[in-house]
């Protein structure tokens, strides 16, 4: 028997909220209900009280500094709960804003199912890198009708199935993990295929969120190596583009101390939507149209040397095995000779600016190589170098 947490504010939803627990109950689970609502702390609306997870500190009469109190004190709570095996939250807005940054703390695989208004619009910040599932609504979550109780229902049966699935078989090969970029899936392709008997490899497109992902994964303790082939939402991050890392970029390396092997696998770009979401000062820069919504922006020299310079002072900080490699044939599909994106100009400051930044030591060195990062040669000399500081 698994055993479901039903998360929401009850002073508001508490009918829905118990609804949804009576059917996952009814399907075989235990549940225990949580109050996070923040008025009226001290009635017992739920198996557990907003006062049980926040204390008296979190009512401060303010709904918004209270609301805000109770989101931290949940994202400290609820990842502590040993036995938890799958959650469901309801809410609006602010229910949903309040619930999901504890879910997201929990690890991945674990089922977490969140049934909000906003489950249409724009979700990444409720979302993250985590595997939330939101579902809409459709009506407001504002009383059992119809409607609710149908997508009610549906939600809670989608947390039912998943608590009473089988295990699945996971393998015992350790996980890589593998930044990739359409301008660079012929490197991790190759990397992939002779490394798949070795690891078992998880692919991330490096799409801001697709890297921290990754590196999620690596705090959690769930990878035990990464190719960090494309290291591209770096440069988003430096010139403004819409797939940026975050300043903590590479910092789950330094932390865990993962052995790591990357390259600078599309630097040469900066990604933005249609070509008229490009902000105004860039007007007049290099472009390249991918696609109808993604439209790519050519590092210049100075941008280059913003990203080497991040990319230096991060894998300095990594006390583990790193081995950054450097093709100077070329960083992307667009940069190759002849190419949209070709600019020795840039490569140069790239270079330059990794000589003179990274702190080589027996463990952390910079390769060079007179390799295009899609060539066959570059793709075998990465799976050669982490071999040989994975033993």
């Amino acid at each position: 028997m698994a055993h479901a947490y039903v998360v929401g504010t009850f002073d508001t939803k508490g009918d829905e909220l118990r609804y949804v627990a009576d059917l996952v109950r009814d399907a075989g689970h235990e549940v225990t209900t949580v109050d996070v609502g923040t008025s009226d702390a001290a009635a017992r609306r739920a198996d557990v009280t907003a006062a049980d997870v926040a204390g008296a500190d979190a009512f401060t009469g303010d709904r918004g500094t209270s609301v805000a109190a109770m989101a931290d004190a949940l994202e400290r709570w609820l990842p502590g709960r040993t036995d938890l095996d799958g959650v469901i939250g309801l809410g609006g807005s602010g229910g949903t804003a309040l619930i999901t940054p504890a879910l997201q703390r929990l690890p991945v695989g674990v089922p977490k199912i969140v049934v909000s208004t906003v489950a249409s619009g724009d979700v990444a910040a409720y979302v993250g890198e985590s595997d939330i599932a939101l579902m809409y609504s459709v009506t407001d979550v504002a009383g059992l009708n119809r409607i609710s109780r149908v997508v009610l229902a549906n939600a809670a049966g989608a947390l039912a199935g998943a608590l009473n699935r089988p295990p699945v078989e996971t393998g015992d090969k350790p996980a890589l993990g593998l930044t990739m970029f359409g301008v660079t899936t012929p490197c991790v392709t190759a990397v992939t295929e002779a490394l798949h008997d070795e690891y078992d490899c998880l692919v991330f497109h490096a799409t801001g969120t697709g890297g921290r992902a990754m590196e999620k994964l690596v705090d959690d303790g769930l990878v035990s190596a990464v190719c960090d082939v494309s290291t591209t939402e770096i440069a988003d991050l430096v010139a403004g583009g819409v797939m940026a890392a975050t300043e903590d970029r590479l910092g789950a390396i330094a932390r865990r101390r993962v052995p790591w092997v990357g390259s600078v696998g599309a630097l040469d770009m900066v990604n933005f939507g249609a070509p008229d979401t490009v902000p105004e000062r860039y007007r007049d820069r290099l472009f390249y149209e991918h696609n109808a919504q993604v439209t790519l922006m050519r590092t210049t020299p100075d941008e280059c040397r913003a990203a080497a310079g991040f990319l230096a002072r991060k894998l300095n900080g990594c006390e583990g095995p790193v081995r950054l490699l450097v093709p100077l044939r070329g960083v992307s599909a667009l940069d190759v000779d002849g190419g949209p994106f070709a600019d020795p100009a840039a490569t140069e400051a790239l270079v330059e600016t990794l000589r003179a930044e990274l702190h080589q030591t027996d463990r952390r060195r910079l390769v060079e190589t007179d390799l295009h990062v899609n060539d066959p040669q570059f793709a075998t000399r990465l799976v050669a170098e982490l071999q040989a500081i994975a033993e």
